[in-house]
């Protein structure tokens, strides 16, 4: 039996492969397409975009050209059906992180929210090949966090969830007696103001964090134990601000939260023992700041009701610095991905049904160099290599 140290957690890599085999889930190793390619590492750059149609969900692919401008790619099922959260307008989902890259890049994982399960795909470039689909382990599945092998699923659901897997051999393994219930009263499908917002790991995956927007408004830290498996229950902590959505980290690992019920950039610290300090809010005077992604120090936050991008930094001792509105976009501003290099930022526009292209200065603000148009509306879901 193999032991990899990962972060904090010590994962037993044979105990997981005999999981994924005497679970009998669907897509194991041994549903692997026949003769399928094995991809080499990719040095291409694209961007992905997740449609969520409930008559079936698909994979827009997009190739990057230097200058960051994308270009048609190619259009791949996923083999599920999307789903619209109940109430909402520009944002099926009404989450971050429903599309995610695993692996280097050469893996893309994607939610299946009216078919309750995940799809895996193999990744060479802009282009992509269904690998696998999983079961998601609950309802409405809404949102992925990976840290290294590790992954959990966030069910968005009933009384909301989270599910363990480990990535081995380019495919999901479930991890057995991994899934959390959040203990919520949500439907299926949620309303979308009272569906949690995201999971995600902490920088050095010893915690796995989820949002519970009205839920509660509370920020659930669960750690990370032996095999990867999380902690019965979460430390529950109230956010700074009401409604807690998305999240990401800062250079010093600070959480670093968007909150929509006063338009807030709220910064705290991560505690031992998985309470958080709240270090600092800061509203941006815009509506429905929901999204945000880090870029070079510089956070960059999606107002859905304002059709606006606001930017961000976050000092040393952790105070968010409001530096303005960076740009407009088209109606309903969602979910946002950065290039890995830094230099571009791509928004979706749910409303309006389009993507908008920023190159990112050294100062942090943008520029507009183009608009992906005729996509789907609503759609959520973006990843960038």
């Amino acid at each position: 039996m193999t032991r990899i140290k990962r972060g904090a957690t010590t994962v037993l890599l044979g105990a997981l492969a005999l999981a994924g085999t005497t679970l009998g889930i669907a897509g194991s190793a041994a549903a692997v397409p026949a003769g399928a390619p094995r991809t080499a590492p990719f040095t291409d750059h694209a961007v992905f975009l997740q449609t969520d149609n409930p008559d079936g969900n698909q994979i827009l692919a997009y190739d990057q050209a230097a200058n960051g401008t994308l270009s048609a790619a190619g259009t791949y099922d996923t083999g599920g059906d999307g789903a619209v959260a109940a109430g909402s307008a520009v944002d099926p989902l009404a989450s971050q992180g429903s599309v995610a890259l695993a692996d280097g890049g050469r893996i893309l994982l994607a939610v299946n929210a009216g078919s309750d399960t995940v799809s895996v795909f193999r990744v060479s470039g802009d282009q992509l090949a269904l690998w696998q689909i999983v079961p998601s382990g609950g309802q409405f599945p809404t949102s992925i966090a990976v840290h290294r092998g590790l992954v959990y699923v966030l069910d968005a659901g009933g009384a909301g969830s989270v599910q363990g897997y480990a990535l081995i051999a380019d495919a999901l393994r479930p991890l057995p007696g991994s899934n959390r219930s959040l203990g919520l009263a949500n439907t299926d499908p949620p309303n979308y103001l009272e569906s949690p917002g995201q999971v995600g790991f902490s920088p050095d995956g010893s915690e796995v964090i989820v949002t519970t927007k009205q839920s509660g408004s509370d920020i659930d830290v669960f750690a990370v134990g032996f095999a990867g498996l999380l902690s019965l229950h979460p430390v529950k902590n109230p956010s700074a601000t009401p409604v807690p959505f998305a999240f990401t980290f800062d250079q010093a690992g600070h959480l670093v939260v968007t909150e929509a019920g006063t338009s807030s950039l709220s910064v705290y610290a991560l505690n031992p023992g998985g309470t958080v300090s709240a270090l600092g809010s800061v509203t941006d005077g815009q509506t429905a700041l929901c999204w945000v992604t880090q870029d070079n120090g510089f956070f960059y936050g999606s107002n859905a009701g304002s059709a606006t991008v606001s930017s961000f930094q976050v000092s040393a001792g952790g105070t968010p610095v409001l530096l303005g509105v960076a740009a407009s976009t088209e109606a309903g501003t969602t979910d946002s991905a950065a290039t890995p290099n830094g230099r571009f930022l791509y928004v979706e526009n749910g409303g309006a049904g389009t993507l908008d292209e920023f190159h990112v200065k050294d100062d942090g603000t943008l520029f507009e160099i183009g608009t992906v148009t005729g996509l789907a509306s609503p759609m959520e879901g973006i990843a960038a290599s």
